[in-house]
């Protein structure tokens, strides 16, 4: 039995940021399975439902109905929530977010050629969002803390260029600044700044981040639903996969990651484990953002780095950067460099993954050099 609160057939997101925002797809090619594909298979859809609670005790579900359902194991894969501003006129008529297939539709009705949208928060959904509108001729300016888009995730130097791509798009860009207040009678009509800059809008867009969204439920949670390396929770016969688990990853300590790839994954993994499986989840986790005709990737976890090594130019804008923790490589990002949309790490970044999985140490030099094979690396 698969239970959801959204009312459609379960699919991928990533498109509601790109494609499908822009109208350029449809969400049929991201079903998880086609419509017909779970009657056929004896999987029962509970749709537009959610789960009231979960008692391990009794091996028992609740759901808001009041009806409540019994299993021998269970997974819980709720993601994340949205975020939400909490300041005056947030709630006025016009002000979006991003995850449902109603959310994206409520903004492409908003985004005509020629409007003018803010958008708060430059991270994945600010920058993928900004994007999109501004190729759908959307007048776009975008407020966020720091001195460059995805500072935080992928450092200054790959952020200074990212928001390069953005100015060069029209996208007018206020680091540093912070929305505090949108005005407007019926619906937004404008953004204020803390320095007290009136922004005039048709709409807004909010991209703030997500917090972990789970049923009530007795287990351990720190940042979300903590799991260990099986992605079983701390209760028996509960797992966890996706942007709610905390998981003990064999490589990289305990991590909750946001990603769709890792959220594919790792819904795969508990699956395994619940069949018993006890093979660790130890997926090296990976990325990818499409912004205007530049590609990002990324594979492995960071939060901090030593240093940052670059390999290719960073004046063309098509480069490998390499996260170094005490000599080792523990990420890479690459821009603009080839590679697989949904990110089957060929080439360059498949040998990074591997880097990234021996702990490698190869000399900041031997990795700036764009002469010496990646390969070569990997079999040393």
């Amino acid at each position: 039995m698969l239970i959801s609160r959204e009312p459609g057939v379960p699919f991928g997101r990533p498109p509601l940021s790109k494609t499908y925002l822009r109208s350029e797809e449809d969400l049929g090619a991201w079903y998880v399975r086609p419509a017909g594909w779970y009657a056929d298979h004896d999987v029962e859809l509970r749709r537009g439902t959610t789960v009231a609670a979960v008692d391990p005790a009794a091996h028992a579900i609740t759901l808001d109905s009041g009806e409540e359902l019994g299993y021998d194991k269970v997974l819980i894969a709720t993601g994340g929530r949205n975020r939400r501003l909490k300041i005056p006129g947030a709630g006025l008529p016009g002000i979006h977010y991003l995850r449902t297939v109603a959310e994206c539709d409520a903004i492409k009705q908003a985004a005509a050629p020629g409007r003018r949208a803010v958008i708060v928060g430059m991270g994945f959904i600010g920058c993928e969002v900004a994007a999109s509108l501004t190729q759908l001729g959307v007048q776009v300016t975008a407020a966020f803390p720091g001195k460059n888009p995805l500072e935080r995730v992928l450092g200054g130097q790959v952020g200074a260029l990212i928001g390069g791509m953005h100015r060069a798009n029209g996208v007018e860009l206020l680091p540093g600044e912070q929305i505090t207040a949108f005005e407007g009678t019926e619906r937004v009509e404008a953004a204020v700044t803390a320095t007290g800059r009136r922004i005039a809008c048709d709409f807004a867009v909010a991209g703030i981040g997500i917090e972990p969204d789970s049923p009530p439920v007795a287990v351990e949670r720190e940042n979300g639903i903590l799991a260990d390396e099986l992605c079983r929770a701390s209760a028996p016969d509960v797992y966890v996969a996706g942007d709610v688990a905390n998981q003990l990853h064999p490589l990289f300590g305990r991590v909750r990651v946001e990603h769709y790839n890792n959220a594919e994954k790792q819904g795969a993994a508990a699956a395994r484990s619940m069949l018993g499986s006890t093979a660790p989840y130890d997926y090296l986790y990976s990325f990818w953002s499409d912004q205007y005709e530049h590609k990002i990737e990324y594979v492995g976890h960071v939060t901090t780095w030593d240093e940052f090594v670059v390999r290719g130019s960073v004046d063309e804008g098509k480069l490998i950067g390499f996260y170094l923790v005490g000599g080792a490589v523990l990420a890479a990002v690459g821009l603009d460099r080839g590679g697989d949309p949904e990110l089957d790490l060929g080439g360059e970044m498949a040998a990074c993954a591997r880097l990234v999985a021996a702990r490698a140490r190869p000399a900041p030099a031997v990795l700036a050099d764009d002469s010496a094979d990646l390969w070569s690396l990997v079999q040393r």
